[in-house]
């Protein structure tokens, strides 16, 4: 069965029953906390489990000159009806080692018989009993195509529990809960339907339901059953009238009820109760949690948790909806043509983007799913953005598209382009797009325009890589803005401000340091990106580890969005953001030998690498600076201690506006040695700060490597022996 069966049918049950299963859920945690009061209740004897009929009935006697009956409640309170020594009428909860009355059963309250009612019948009699049976079967249903779903996510039975990719809150977490939630939800509904058949006498004849008389072994007939029962497998005891012999008492357990002789305990008759009546006591002990406290609390939460799959399943529902395609040209009269595969729609905000600004440029553009490939007489670009599903597979609206390709010529020409969306996090990396790129590529229409770009977690950053490649070669101007494609996101953390360097008319770069909640994870090199103006507009830094907490250089820049924004904080203040983890620009473990290269702002990840470097690994800090500051300064002092505890070798500075006019490409010249060994020796040259600063080390390294008969420089970046992050 293909995912997409899997996935409507999932969608179809919860909307058939979403507003049952509300209404159910809400009930079923207020009858769950309910369970759960009523085993706060101080009437259950010490050491109950362990108490024998032997032990308890003489005693009763003893202190009860009359006895009618004896009952035991799912609480394990032993409830007596009898007449005491002062010829009192008695029914009570009890202590079954002393007798001791312990407080007298109380009705259920108007509240909860009304609540059990709407749960069990939605005051519908047995037409709504009926219907609660449907839903209970529907949650099945859901529970089991759930189930399909995470496996067909997560690839396999053994990959269940392994790590969720986070896309956004209500898909991550619903994902997350719905793992652990599904076998309390399992049992929850697999009970609630066999309740609702067995109150229909679905299984048997009623006939068929009386208990079945069993033949006695003849120890059976001797031995004393007084000795041998607890009073917990006890249901209820009728006590005999007199002290006759041939009087006896009729106990039920559990499974079945038996006569026995009170003087000696023998059992005189036993009657097994029918296995129809067995399953409908454990399902509802299973159903309502009233056995155990525990199991009550767990069934309170996993109805909490289908409270939230309500919420969070209709909010992936419409943010999939939200990504509909919508277009103003047909596919026959435009010229771009952008094709989408996307298993959850997230795909289709970068394509819908394009559209948007390649119609603004007066151009016709028709955005559709890889499914829905046709033909394209006046198409001059296709481009494929798409993600990949599983093991490298198709996303659920690009499976027919190798078909169709193979199907659907076009007459003319057409440039094509692949963009990969897909998580490095899976060893199929944008899989599906390579497959894409390579068919599209033996096509005798198609005419390669780019080579295949890919896109790591969505990441708008390096959309715009491709962006900048396309909208450069087509001539067309696209935005290169990250946050235009960055979708605002929710859940941000919240970080407080612990300290924040002053500026200066001299001064214009300023250090902030910011707490994180304990849970957050990160380390120097990855990004904060904060949202200044509250809206989709985002700014990304490059952070530090600073003992703990996250560490900041700034440069305030006149009318900077987000450089103004921090700059107006104050210690105390608390703003929202996220980490944007960025494992490509951390310190390379096992590298003996690393030279940071800086300019401006971009010593701070720098900064937290060298603090952070326990393992003492040799690091060299080219950096560069326009003239002594009191940043500088600071920045000097902290490399001196760093030197002294061997977590810094040097610390080269060139200041570009002092006398000597002196620049971090002088620095590397001058060393042209070191970074001849430093490659040779399998070093890494890393690089923050700005792209024409970035620019100009490439040249002089590429101009060095080619000197001294080194690889290429190129080579070093795809050996990792050069990484970047500037801006």
């Amino acid at each position: 069965m293909t995912l997409s069966f899997w996935r409507y049918a999932h969608l179809a049950l919860a909307l058939f029953s979403s507003l049952f299963l509300l209404l159910a859920s809400v009930t079923g945690i207020i009858l769950a906390v309910d369970a759960v009061q009523e085993k706060t209740l101080p009437y259950k004897a010490e050491d109950f489990n362990k108490i024998t009929l032997g032990e308890t009935l003489p005693i009763l006697k003893k202190v009860y000159p009359e006895i009618t009956e004896l009952s035991v409640d799912y609480n394990q309170f032993v409830t007596l009806q009898a007449i005491d020594a002062d010829g009192n009428d008695i029914k009570a909860y009890i202590d079954p080692k002393t007798g001791k009355t312990l407080g007298t059963p109380a009705k259920k309250t108007e509240f909860i018989n009304w609540i059990t009612s709407l749960h069990r019948s939605l005051f519908l009699h047995e037409a709504g009993r009926f219907f609660v049976g449907v839903i209970s079967f529907c949650l099945f249903l859901i529970s089991i195509s759930g189930f399909v779903l995470v496996l067909k996510r997560q690839r396999s039975i053994r990959n269940f529990f392994s790590k969720i990719i986070k896309e956004y809150f209500a898909q991550y977490y619903h994902v997350l809960l719905g793992r652990l939630a599904l076998i309390p939800i399992l049992i929850i509904s697999l009970t609630g339907t066999y309740l609702s058949l067995e109150r229909f006498n679905f299984f048997m004849g009623e006939e068929k339901t009386k208990p079945v008389k069993t033949e006695l072994s003849d120890k059976a007939k001797t031995t004393s059953i007084f000795n041998t029962t607890l009073l917990s497998d006890v249901k209820k005891i009728e006590f005999p009238f007199t002290d006759d012999p041939e009087e006896y008492y009729i106990i039920e357990l559990k499974d079945r009820e038996v006569e026995v002789n009170q003087v000696t305990g023998a059992v005189i008759s036993e009657k097994l109760s029918p296995m129809r009546t067995q399953f409908a006591a454990l399902s509802l002990d299973l159903h309502t949690g009233r056995i155990n406290g525990i199991w009550a609390v767990i069934l309170a939460i996993a109805c909490i948790n289908i409270l939230f799959f309500i919420y969070s399943g209709f909010a992936i529902t419409l943010k999939r909806r939200s990504s509909r395609i919508k277009n103003k040209f047909k596919a026959n009269e435009s010229t771009f043509i952008l094709l989408v595969g996307s298993e959850n729609g997230s795909t289709f905000r970068f394509a819908n983007s394009i559209q948007k600004q390649l119609i603004s440029n007066g151009q016709k553009v028709f955005v559709s799913e890889l499914n829905k490939f046709s033909s394209y007489p006046k198409a001059e670009h296709i481009v494929v953005f798409t993600s990949t599903h599983g093991l490298g597979d198709a996303p659920s609206n690009g499976t027919q598209f190798k078909t169709l390709l193979e199907r659907q010529n076009q007459d003319q020409n057409i440039n094509f382009s692949v963009v990969g969306f897909g998580s490095k996090s899976y060893p199929d990396f944008c899989q599906f797009a390579i497959e894409i790129d390579q068919l599209l590529e033996n096509q005798k229409w198609a005419d390669r325009y780019l080579d295949l770009q890919t896109v790591n977690d969505k990441s708008a950053v390096e959309f715009v890589e491709w962006v900048k490649l396309w909208g450069e070669k087509t001539g067309i101007p696209l935005a290169t803005t990250p946050s235009l494609y960055n979708h605002v996101p929710k859940g941000l953390q919240k970080l407080m401000v612990l300290d924040k360097t002053p500026i200066s008319e001299t001064e214009h770069t300023f250090i902030l340091t910011l707490r994180a909640n304990a849970r957050a994870k990160f380390s120097s090199g990855d990004l904060l990106a904060i949202y200044p103006a509250n809206d989709s507009r985002e700014r990304l830094y490059s952070i530090g580890n600073h003992s703990g907490n996250i560490q900041l250089v700034v440069k305030l820049h006149p009318n900077g969005l987000g450089s103004g924004f921090l700059n107006a904080l104050e210690p105390g203040n608390v703003i929202k953001a996220q980490i944007v983890k960025n494992p490509a620009f951390h310190l390379p473990k096992k590298a003996q030998k690393v030279a940071f290269i800086s300019n401006g702002t971009g010593i701070a990840p720098f900064l937290g690498m060298i603090e952070q470097n326990k393992a003492k690994q040799e690091l060299h800090l080219y950096s560069g600076f326009r003239m002594e500051t009191p940043t500088l300064m600071a920045y000097k002092k902290f490399a001196a201690i760093m030197m002294q505890k061997e977590h810094l070798d040097n610390f080269h500075v060139a200041l570009s506006r002092e006398a000597e006019h002196i620049y971090v490409m002088d620095l590397i010249k001058r060393d042209s040695s070191f970074f001849t060994n430093l490659f040779k020796k399998g070093g890494v040259v890393m690089i923050c700060g700005s792209l024409a600063m970035q620019k100009d080390v490439e040249a002089i390294l590429s101009e060095l490597c080619l000197a001294k008969g080194l690889k290429t420089l190129e080579e070093y970046k795809a050996n990792k022996q050069f990484l970047t992050d500037c801006y």
